[in-house]
């Protein structure tokens, strides 16, 4: 029960009134999906019960609300969508076998590139807390998720082994994701076996990155390949190294960082072609007795611009992708630890399906909390959730 003179937070408001105008149409409209079902060749060639556009808005609405079953979520989708299209005649409720059939022929490429195409950064330039020295704030990071333990995932994914030798429960898909540190909305992200490596699957996100951001890192992902492959795309790195890394003091800078150098470890032995970059090591006084030690290099080189003090507090801001990942797997999962599709490509649907419902979902949080003065990676995720999760439910809730 509320307490005496509590009223619900004026962005929580707002953010209930932007739910109740459709959560997945208003973020991926009605055209676009029929855009990417195009050009990803997945137009049906003849009127189903279950169309390509239905089947797409199902892919996310799974996500939405993993608890349901197959007909409850489809029974949403379809009546939403003939609400919206001002269709009277009601819908045929398709049989979980149906639906099955209509997501196989769906695929995940049409999922994928909804992602792609309608996840952009939502903070605008100029935001203190999402920007250092002009560049927007991205943090990258990769996570794993379990997967249903059949022949056709486990051959496809791989499961890692334990501690005492034994395998892993489940197979499992890893994702490598870059996250807006200002809003935790995931901005781009591959999805991979098990069986590839973390830097494996990161080389196509970096790949991907553009002038005006500075990307954060944990030390999982430094290589000298890595750092050449990602500062070659004009964004700028403030990534962690492992302590033993071999950095040099080539230059003092006033700050306390130091200008050093950087070799491939094995194609460059006798170190004839150096990157340099920028040091800044720094530990933390939080009371115990062995204070760790964090080694970051980064492509600013001028202090003026961002000194050692603004990168190191940036660099705390890469747990900010944590916090996205355990929204994505703690609570928009929810108690379905274990994703449900049995077929690898059905699994990879389902990922993407996951990945563009947080995205609505932040994008809404970030509408919400817009103007408010508040800010959006500190709005309840969990309330967004349950709303969306409430409107969607009632048949209707699609916006025209």
């Amino acid at each position: 029960m509320p307490r005496v003179g509590w009223r619900k937070p004026e962005s929580d408001r707002r953010l209930s009134d932007a739910v109740s105008v459709g959560v997945l149409m208003r973020v991926f409209p009605p055209g676009l999906v029929d855009e990417v079902i195009e050009a990803t060749g997945r137009r049906e060639q003849r009127n189903r019960q279950l169309p390509a556009r239905a089947m797409a808005y199902f892919a996310i609405g799974m996500a939405l609300h993993t608890d349901g079953s197959y007909e409850d979520v489809a029974s949403l989708v379809t009546d939403g969508l003939a609400w919206a299209e001002r269709d009277e005649m009601p819908a045929r409720l398709a049989n979980k076998a149906a639906i099955s059939h209509a997501r196989t022929r769906l695929g995940a490429e049409p999922v994928k590139e909804l992602f792609c195409r309608a996840a952009k950064p939502l903070v605008a330039q100029g935001a203190p807390e999402s920007f250092l020295a002009g560049r927007r704030l991205l943090a990258l990071d990769g996570t794993c998720l379990d997967v249903p333990d059949t022949p056709a995932n486990e051959a496809h994914f791989g499961r890692p082994g334990t501690a005492k030798g034994e395998r892993a429960a489940f197979p499992q898909a890893r994702m490598v994701a870059v996250a807006e540190c200002g809003t935790h909305a995931i901005t781009d992200a591959e999805v991979v076996p098990y069986t590839v490596s973390e830097a494996e699957a990161s080389s196509s996100v970096l790949a991907r990155l553009a002038p005006g951001v500075l990307c954060l890192a944990d030390r999982g992902i430094y290589s000298h390949t890595a750092w050449q492959n990602a500062a070659a795309t004009g964004a700028d790195l403030c990534w962690r190294v492992r302590a033993n890394l071999k950095l040099p003091v080539i230059e003092a800078l006033e700050d306390g960082s130091w200008i050093s150098e950087i070799y491939d470890s094995v194609n460059d032995r006798k170190r004839q072609h150096p990157t340099r970059v920028r040091v800044i090591e720094y530990s933390l006084d939080d009371g115990r007795d062995n204070e760790e030690t964090y080694r970051l290099i980064t492509t600013i080189f001028n202090p003026e611009e961002a000194d050692a003090l603004q990168l190191a507090a940036a660099y705390t801001q890469r747990w900010e992708i944590e916090t996205a990942f355990d929204e994505l797997k703690t609570h928009q999962r929810g108690a379905r630890g274990v994703l449900r599709s049995a077929k690898p490509e059905l699994v990879y649907q389902e990922i993407w399906g996951h990945l563009c419902c947080h995205y609505a979902i932040r994008v809404l949080m970030y509408e919400a909390t817009a103007g408010s003065g508040r800010d959006p990676d500190r709005a309840s995720f969990i309330t967004a959730l349950h709303i969306s999760r409430r409107t969607i439910a009632q048949q209707g809730a699609f916006s025209p």
